[in-house]
């Protein structure tokens, strides 16, 4: 074989390794930012092509809106408005599971979520707080059963502890910057 045909094939194989390096680091990065809400996608996807390509497009997504920390005002009202709704828990823990809600809605708006479907809040939170996106959605889960008469107290209660752990990451977060959580680390 003349040695251009060799330099061919180096070239082809040094090209796919260098793919494969890439696939392999892609993987690994999206695995450390996502954490849990990684293994919950390539669940629904099906492939690990599939849930990369929808991480990588919800990153995509949060880079074209806003988010912007809240002011000491807005911070100081919605805990004002947060203990009112908790202080209801104990008469009306499914009202209060309610308002908690609205309340994590509200606080996302101001500081720039767009409010689509919740599925689509859900995927854009967790660029931001992939760890507690999965709070995010046990809670909303627990509210809608709650509003078709099937959670318990008990379930109540769990949905109202994962609303307040997204809800206090949200009051207290200031703005993320490009792949690092909000507190200027990379997110694990």
């Amino acid at each position: 074989m003349p040695a251009w045909g060799w330099a061919l094939i180096i070239i082809g194989a040094a090209a796919i390794l260098a793919f494969a390096a890439y696939r392999v680091w892609r993987t690994r990065t999206l695995r450390q930012r996502f954490g849990s809400e990684y293994d919950r996608t390539l669940e629904d996807a099906g492939s690990r092509r599939g849930a990369e390509s929808d991480l990588k497009g919800r990153e995509r997504r949060r880079r074209s809106f806003d988010v912007v920390p809240l002011s000491p005002a807005s911070r100081d009202r919605y805990s004002q408005q947060w203990s009112t709704v908790q202080g209801r828990f104990v008469d009306l823990p499914a009202d209060a599971v309610r308002e908690a809600d609205v309340l994590v809605i509200e606080v996302m708006r101001e500081r720039g979520y767009p409010m689509d479907d919740f599925e689509q809040r859900a995927a854009d939170v967790s660029v931001d707080h992939p760890d507690l996106v999965e709070h995010y959605r046990q809670a909303h889960a627990t509210r809608e059963r709650s509003d078709r008469g099937g959670a318990s107290t008990e379930d109540l209660r769990k949905a109202f502890v994962h609303y307040r752990a997204l809800f206090e990451e949200l009051l207290d977060a200031h703005v993320p910057t490009s792949g690092a959580d909000e507190r200027g680390t990379r997110a694990s």
